[in-house]
């Protein structure tokens, strides 16, 4: 199956086959190497105290 025919199968599926199609996707990405690195990575910045908290966050983005 092609690329193309990949899509137009995608576009004629209903919102919840799209959802769980979705989803699916994202588990997909979630086993690569890249990403299991970037998660640590991410984790280690959390550990290490330069994660952000609720309130900086806030601030944030009301001052847009």
């Amino acid at each position: 199956m092609s690329f193309l025919e990949v899509k137009q199968a995608v576009s004629l599926m209903n919102r919840r086959e799209r959802r769980e199609l979705s989803l699916y996707l994202l588990r997909l990405r979630q086993k690569t190497p890249e990403w299991k690195r970037a998660t640590a990575k991410r984790i280690k910045a959390m550990q290490s105290d330069r994660g952000v908290t609720l309130e900086p966050l806030e601030a944030r983005l009301i001052r847009g």
